[in-house]
């Protein structure tokens, strides 16, 4: 079974190209990782991947239907980057975050005992059950993603999309972060990654879809590392790194002194 399916896929923002003949699938269970330098249009791709966006030539289909006509959005959970800027603000608790992930299986507005249960196992799946009645703009960037996760727990979804979800944490976050969604992809739940981190990702990710406006590479982590792929999309001479599992791991992969690796480009995640 395939997730979602792109064939000669492509994108431009008027007359700024921002992808251009881009096809892979991704697989039911697959923890796939989109890397690529600044601008090269992963927060766009992913979009597009979403139904999002709808791309100007190509197809893309979401569990075999249209992406942009998809319907049934209670099987989808996206966590954009400005996600937890988003509520930080907002007068809601942990819980009642999670417990919108009920909303779309829940179609008479009444809470369930399946409901209930389903947002406590999804607090504790994530490890955040005791922080549950704590206003939501008090936690840490680390806590509130947690929460997106807890969210597309409870809505039982089958594809977890994310674009670059650590961007403001640390270290150690990011990789308690990055653990939590690999045993979620053990279990069975489909991730699409949109992330910076190229060590991160191909110590997680399951494939890798390395793309600067087209696609470089798509594959497993190990033929990546081994491809010249990094090289020719960043138009530099990268390296990935060993990415260790402790508290020393600080930097996964080693960036030019141009900051290619940088944070993704705004047009890349901007619709107009």
């Amino acid at each position: 079974m395939t997730a979602v399916s792109l064939h000669d896929v492509a994108f431009s923002y008027g007359d700024l190209s921002v992808v251009d003949g881009v096809s892979f699938d991704v697989r039911d269970g697959e923890f796939l990782g989109l890397v690529g330098p600044n601008g090269s249009g992963k927060s766009t791709l992913l979009k597009l991947m979403l139904g999002l966006l709808r791309p100007d030539s190509g197809t893309v289909r979401l569990f075999g239907e249209p992406a942009n006509e998809f319907s049934a959005g209670e099987r989808v959970a996206y966590v954009a980057q400005d996600a937890t800027k988003t509520v930080r603000e907002m007068p809601i608790t942990v819980r009642e975050v999670v417990r919108m992930g009920r909303y779309p299986r829940n179609l008479f507005g009444r809470f369930s005992a399946a409901d209930h249960a389903a947002v406590d196992d999804a607090l504790e799946s994530v490890d955040i059950a005791d922080i549950a009645d704590r206003r939501i703009g008090s936690l840490s960037g680390g806590q509130r993603q947690r929460v997106f996760v807890a969210r597309a727990l409870a809505a039982e979804v089958e594809l977890l999309a994310l674009d670059e979800p650590t961007v403001s944490l640390d270290s150690e976050s990011r990789e308690s972060f990055y653990t939590l969604l690999s045993d979620l992809n053990e279990a069975g739940m489909s991730i699409v990654l949109v992330e910076h981190d190229i060590g991160v990702v191909t110590a997680h990710a399951s494939r890798i879809a390395c793309l600067n406006k087209r696609l470089y590479f798509h594959g497993p982590p190990e033929s990546f590392v081994e491809s010249d792929a990094l090289a020719a999309a960043y138009g530099a001479n990268q390296h990935v790194l060993d990415h260790t599992h402790d508290s020393h791991a600080r930097e996964s992969s080693e960036r030019d002194a141009d900051g290619v690796d940088a944070a993704d480009d705004p047009a890349d995640s901007e619709a107009p």
